[in-house]
């Protein structure tokens, strides 16, 4: 059935993508399980090789260091977070109604979105990046921003998706690494699966991967990128975040049985509609089968890595549009489409 599948149908929906409005170029890689189907093509400005920013796709990488570290006893999810930050860090934190919740959320809080503690980039930095203004953030300024917000709920009662989180993860893991989480992913990941051109984007002098778009602009924000580590720092190829995607979901870099696990769905809607769970988003392609969709994650350069159970196909690649997550969502359905 899979092999059903001729190299000049993925040519032509990639060709179609970049014919879209504001999508000046595509990367799409698609794979079966069984290696009988196995194709990468691109168009516009970009080619198969080129590094891009995985933006988000980067805490797929997050969620296999902790439950790594999970697998090894060094962490519990139910961890809270005053396991492993002050009282001077975690103080005002999460206050709501009054009360502050700070050092009763846990990991798995974190993880799932869950936390209640607000986003920075969509409340506030934003604006300033999609205008051009580049400057870095991180994470004492995200937590300094978010202590002057409003969380909208308590902790575990709602979901709402925040970057923030993720830097609180990437500092958890540190403490307990003891190392920085560019030597925690080089070891944990990128060497284990000897990724060659995925690396996390420190250097803002580092001209290697492609700049994305907002619209019809070209969004050149090398200092902002070198400063979001866990959150959506990493750089890869479509080649690359295909390996990286097979050996999560396969049980490659932690154990298997600890994905069911995560598969904790709650509906978000923004900064797309799809189901998170715990360290992972599930992106509906049906509305008959509403939560059975694509298994992985979505990055805000239009940058997906995603799995689909039902037809064992996994995709990777980018749009490289702030906005270009509808044309990739549209491609993969097509090619889950014509494979059924």
């Amino acid at each position: 059935m899979l092999t059903a599948i001729k190299p000049s149908f993925i040519d032509e929906l990639v060709e179609e993508a970049v014919s879209k409005k504001n999508i000046f170029g595509t990367v799409f890689n698609v794979e079966s399980g069984d290696h009988s189907l196995s194709y990468i093509s691109a168009a516009g400005n970009l080619t198969t090789d080129q590094p891009y920013f995985i933006a988000s796709v980067t805490k797929l990488y997050v969620t296999t260091v902790i439950l790594k570290l999970r697998s090894e006893n060094r962490l519990n999810l139910q961890d809270n977070l005053s396991h492993y930050f002050s009282d001077d860090i975690l103080h005002g934190l999460h206050l709501f109604k009054g009360k502050d919740y700070s050092k009763e959320i846990t990991i798995k809080h974190l993880m799932s979105n869950t936390s209640g503690i607000p986003d920075y980039f969509s409340s506030t930095a934003t604006k300033e990046l999609l205008a051009g203004n580049d400057q870095s953030w991180g994470f004492e300024r995200e937590l300094a921003a978010v202590k002057q917000m409003k969380p909208k709920f308590a902790p575990g009662q709602k979901v709402q998706y925040s970057d923030t989180n993720f830097q609180l993860l990437g500092k958890i893991i540190e403490t307990i690494t003891n190392k920085d989480i560019h030597t925690v992913f080089k070891e944990f990941i990128f060497d284990e699966l000897q990724l060659e051109n995925t690396y996390l984007y420190e250097d803002a002098n580092d001209t290697r991967p492609s700049d994305f778009y907002y619209k019809e602009k070209k969004m050149h924000l090398p200092i902002y990128m070198s400063s979001i580590g866990p959150e959506g720092g990493i750089v890869s190829t479509a080649k690359e975040s295909m390996i990286f995607l097979k050996a999560f979901i396969n049980g490659r870099l932690f154990p298997k049985e600890y994905l069911d696990e995560l598969k904790e769905w709650k509906f978000i809607f923004l900064p797309g509609t799809f189901f998170y769970g715990v360290g992972i988003a599930n992106q509906p392609i049906s509305i008959k089968d509403f939560k059975n969709g694509m298994i992985g994650h979505w990055g805000q350069t239009g940058s997906f890595a995603f799995y689909h159970p039902k037809t064992d196909l996994y995709f990777t690649g980018t749009t490289n549009q702030f906005w270009g997550q509808r044309v990739a969502a549209q491609m993969m359905m097509k090619v889950i489409k014509h494979v059924k």
